[in-house]
C-alpha cells in the first residue's frame, strides 16, 4: 500500500488583535479625499514639525523667499533649548536640522548661494550657542552638516573673492566655541584670500 504523502505545513495566521493604527487606517479609508487634506493642513498649522515632514515627504516646492523664511524657522526650532537645561545633554530638534541642510541645499541647487550664505551665519551663531550652553555639544555634528552643504558649493562659485573672504571671517567670529567647521572655514578662507591677492 502506497504511503500518504504529508500535507504541506500552512502558517498559522497571527492572533495578534490589530494595533491602534489598524482601526484609525481604517477610519481614514471611509473618508473623502478633500477631508483628509483638510484635516492635514490643520495638523501642519498646529505643528511644524508635522509641516516640516509633510513638506519633505512630498518635496513641496517654494519660492526663494518662502525657502528663506522656512529656514530660518527651523533654524530657530534647531537651536533652540530650554535654559534650565543648560550644563546637560538635553534634546534638541534633530528634524528641523535635517529641514535646514535640505533647505539649504534647494537654495543653493535653484542658483540662491548668496541668500543661503546669512543663513549659514544665522545658523553658526544660534548653532554655537546651543553647543556652548549644553554638556557635551552632541548637535555639533548636525550643524557642520548644515554648514558643509554651503562651505561646500562655495569652493567652486564664482562670487567675489573678497566676499568671501569676508563671510568665512564672520563665520569665524560668529563661532562662540571655535571648533565648529572650523578647519574647512579656514581653509576656504586662505584659498579665497589667495585668489584676492592676485
Amino acid at each position: 500500500m502506497p504511503k500518504r504523502q504529508p500535507k504541506p505545513k500552512q502558517p498559522v495566521p497571527s492572533r495578534k488583535p490589530p494595533g491602534p493604527t489598524a482601526e484609525l487606517r481604517h477610519a481614514l479609508t471611509r473618508r473623502q479625499k478633500t477631508e483628509l487634506v483638510d484635516v492635514l493642513m490643520e495638523l501642519a498649522q498646529a505643528d511644524r514639525g508635522v509641516l516640516r515632514q509633510l513638506t519633505a515627504r512630498f518635496d513641496v516646492a517654494m519660492a526663494p523667499d518662502e525657502l528663506i523664511a522656512a529656514t530660518s524657522q527651523a533654524i530657530a526650532d534647531a537651536t533652540r533649548f530650554d535654559e534650565r537645561d543648560i550644563n546637560r545633554n538635553f534634546s534638541y530638534d534633530d528634524q528641523a536640522y535635517s529641514e535646514v541642510k535640505r533647505n539649504l541645499g534647494r537654495l543653493i541647487g535653484s542658483g540662491q548661494l548668496r541668500l543661503a550664505m546669512p543663513l549659514a551665519l544665522e545658523l553658526m551663531k544660534r548653532g554655537s550657542y546651543q553647543v556652548e550652553m549644553s554638556d557635551e555639544g552632541l548637535m555639533t555634528e548636525d550643524i557642520e552638516g548644515c554648514l558643509n552643504v554651503v562651505l561646500e558649493a562655495l569652493r567652486t562659485c564664482d562670487l567675489p573673492a573678497a566676499e568671501l573672504v569676508a563671510w568665512c571671517l564672520a563665520m569665524l567670529k560668529g563661532d562662540r566655541n571655535g571648533f565648529i567647521a572650523r578647519e574647512p572655514i579656514e581653509s576656504l578662507r586662505d584659498h579665497f584670500q589667495t585668489i584676492a591677492a592676485r
